[in-house]
Parts: structure tokens; sequence; C-alpha cells
């Protein structure tokens, strides 16, 4: 008996059941840190929205310290602060995290990097989660950071960069490009 070809995807039960109330809410009023809100989009090739997509966040917190056991790293853990969120993306791609601006953390030898946070998208097509970073525009400390430079060319740095929103202070805008010449820059782990 021949063996058919089989198509089978990730998803899109990922937007129905991983998602969970407020998982966008990172902060806590007691947490420590500079409140910021990421207004975020996930598009595919041809610009066009996912509207099935989990935009899965990890951060250190405010002093750069990761809530887990594994980081033993100088700097404060915050009791209020978790680090973790996960949002469903809207019918216009769109999904909103209320957080507050990582402080920068040491890596692979010691080497400090710039405040930023991890970033993994699950969507219809997608065979295994993609991973990106989110780093701030404008931020001295990314011309430092060793994982930004690994992408050589600095064009392509920006589909990694959120943008302060010019009409309010604290709101960053981020787009998640899945493909096309704007595609963001998704690392192999």
């Amino acid at each position: 008996m021949p063996i058919e070809s089989v198509w089978a995807t990730v998803g899109p039960f990922f937007h129905a059941v991983l998602p969970w109330k407020d998982g966008g809410i990172m902060a806590r009023p007691e947490t420590k840190g500079e409140r910021i809100t990421i207004i975020g989009r996930v598009l595919d090739a041809e610009e066009k929205p996912i509207d099935d997509a989990m935009v899965e966040l990890w951060q250190a917190n405010a002093a750069g310290r990761y809530n887990h056991p594994e980081d033993s790293q100088s700097g404060e853990i915050d009791p209020f602060f978790q680090g973790f969120g996960r949002v469903a993306a809207d019918a216009q791609g769109c999904f909103t995290v209320k957080t507050i601006k990582p402080g920068p953390v040491r890596g692979l030898g010691n080497a400090w990097q710039a405040p930023h946070i991890e970033i993994s998208v699950f969507a219809r097509g997608v065979l295994k989660r993609l991973v990106t970073r989110l780093y701030f525009e404008g931020e001295p400390a990314n011309e430092q950071d060793p994982v930004l430079a690994l992408i050589d060319d600095k064009e392509r740095r920006k589909t990694i960069m959120a943008t302060p929103d010019p009409k309010e202070d604290g709101r960053w805008h981020f787009t998640l490009r899945l493909g096309g010449p704007q595609e963001t820059v998704f690392f192999d782990v």
C-alpha cells in the first residue's frame, strides 16, 4: 500500500486554547520598573494580518534578572514579576502587552546584552516556533549587544527593533513579519 503525502501544520489551535486571560499583562501594580506597552502586529509575506498567531514573551526584570532558578546573576528577583506572557493576535493580527522595560543581562562570556524581550511566534503553517527578540530603538546598549552583532546587515537589525510611539511615552510598536522583503530576523535555536 503506497504512503500518501499528508500536509500537517501546527495550529491553528494555538490561538483558541493556549493564551490565557490577562496573558498580555506581565506587570502588576507592585512590579518594579518603567512601565511600557507593546503594540504589536503579526503579518505574512504579503503584509496581510495573521489572525490566529500566538506570541510568547520572556524577559528579565528591571534589575536584569530572569525569574528562573538557573539565573544566578546578581540583581534582585522581583516577586511581583514572572517575566512571561502569552497573547493571541486579533483579526487584524494585533496584540498588546503591558510589561516593564527589562534591564540589561549578561550573556555568553559574561558580555552585557542590551535590554530585550525574547519572543516566540506560533501560527498556522509554522512547523516549529519562530524565535526572535524585541530590542528598543535608540537604546545606547544596542551598539555593544553580542546577539545584535550577529546580524551583519544593519538594515536587517531594524526588523527586531521596537519603535517608540511619537505621541505617547511608554508605548512601543513592534511588527513581526513572517516573510517578505522586510521579514523579521528569526534565530535558529
